[in-house]
């Protein structure tokens, strides 16, 4: 196995003045915190997603109505409803539990970037110490201190020795002493330019040995982030795929318990509730006989033309049509006109209406509507009511019998228990 490379030996630079090795690393670590910011924008953008999604599914749910619908297929309807309801609060949580993923990251990005800084103001302040240092010693030109200082003393030093040497042989005693006094001064000045320089030399190495640690230091102290990034990183997003994958095993089982439901729903016995309970007969009308003009009765009062059981018929015809509310209407208006009748006629009519006897014994009716009586002969109902049928006239008309109390109601009223 091969042994893990290290940042401290991998970035170094030859040029003295240069710092490629350091910069690389650092734009590294720059491109690593805008890494951090685009997973944290991934997780804000699903986050947000999720919630709306989560909040939709939720007002779905509550606004799909289906309070129509009767026996199993309302009951898997309605689970349905609930389970996309929790599947959106599921989200919602998702979305939370992705926010405080967020957060994390946000809080780790920062803590790095606050240690990043701190060796960055070090390096900073080493490398132009070494740079000012290197230029004073080796580039720049000045009055003493510098390597070009030291080279041009000895070079001055080695000219005036030199001539020194060739007016010696002259035998000018004056200009042989000058000369020598001359040599004399240009060597002590670069003996003392070469004591500088080589303090400066010794400075230089100082700082460039600090200066080396501190590259180290850095360097360790970088890739010690760059592993902490790439670990957290890593495991953000594994758990992000972790928690996606869970939420769609989440959603499979709340699905799951409504195709459950739907197991149990059964179309034959749907429809063979609805028909128990909201049948309205078992017989069609029958049908309407022609009454000649010259057979009815005709009675000196009222309107000419008119027969006597006109009105009866009226109410019996809107009765018999079963719609509770223009059924109401129809009998106030048939029973208003019925009053203005003598009680020799209603009791004529009631007489030529057919009344069927069914032979049975009586049988137990519940109300399915209110019915007012509308007059003297007839039976106030209420809804729910439960009463007993003693005669089913075929006119629609049923004699029924309620806490000894007996009279008319219309039969499309009652349901048979």
């Amino acid at each position: 196995m091969m042994p893990q490379l290290q940042f401290r030996d991998a970035f170094w630079c030859r040029d003295f003045t240069a710092h490629a090795g350091y910069e690389v690393l650092l734009q590294r670590l720059l491109d690593g915190r805008k890494m951090c910011k685009d997973v944290e924008d991934l997780l804000r953008q699903r986050a947000q997603a999720e919630e709306r999604y989560g909040k939709e599914l939720v007002q779905i749910a509550r606004k799909a109505g289906g309070q129509t619908e009767i026996n199993s297929l309302r009951a898997s309807f309605d689970s349905l409803k609930q389970q996309i309801e929790n599947v959106g609060s599921l989200h919602i949580q998702l979305a939370l539990a992705l926010r405080e993923e967020l957060r994390s990251l946000e809080e780790f990005r920062e803590r790095q970037k606050e240690q990043r800084k701190k060796y960055e103001a070090m390096m900073d302040r080493m490398q132009k110490s070494k740079v000012s240092l290197y230029k004073k010693t080796m580039e720049v030109s000045m009055k003493e201190g510098s390597k070009k200082t030291y080279e041009q003393k000895c070079r001055d030093a080695d000219e005036a020795e030199q001539a020194f040497e060739r007016i010696s042989t002259s035998g000018n005693q004056k200009q042989v002493e000058k000369s020598q006094n001359k040599a004399k001064q240009c060597k002590d000045s670069a003996i003392e330019a070469d004591r500088v320089y080589r303090q400066n030399i010794e400075q230089l190495e100082k700082v460039r040995a600090e200066w080396e640690q501190e590259h180290r230091t850095t360097c360790e102290a970088f890739q010690l982030q760059e592993f902490d990034r790439l670990t957290i990183l890593r495991n953000s997003l594994w758990v992000h795929c972790n928690q996606l994958s869970m939420q769609c095993v989440k959603d499979d089982e709340l699905y799951e318990e409504v195709r459950l439901v739907l197991e149990g729903c059964n179309v034959d016995a749907d429809i063979d509730g609805f028909i128990q309970a909201k049948s309205t007969g078992t017989e069609p009308p029958a049908p309407v006989p022609y009454v000649s003009y010259y057979d009815r009765e005709v009675t000196p009062s009222g309107s000419p033309g008119v027969p006597a059981s006109c009105g009866m018929i009226k109410r019996f015809s809107g009765l018999l049509h079963g719609n509770p509310k223009t059924t109401a209407n129809a009998a106030l208006a048939a029973s208003t006109e019925t009053l203005t009748s003598t009680p020799e006629r209603n009791e004529a009519v009631y007489a030529a209406i057919a009344v069927k006897d069914t032979g049975a014994p009586t049988k137990d009716y519940r109300a399915l509507y209110d019915y007012r009586a509308q007059n003297p002969d007839e039976l106030d109902i209420s809804t729910g009511d439960i009463m007993e049928v003693i005669l089913e006239g075929e006119d629609g008309w049923w004699t029924v019998e309620r806490n000894g109390q007996r009279g008319f109601v219309p039969g499309s009223y009652l349901e048979k228990l």
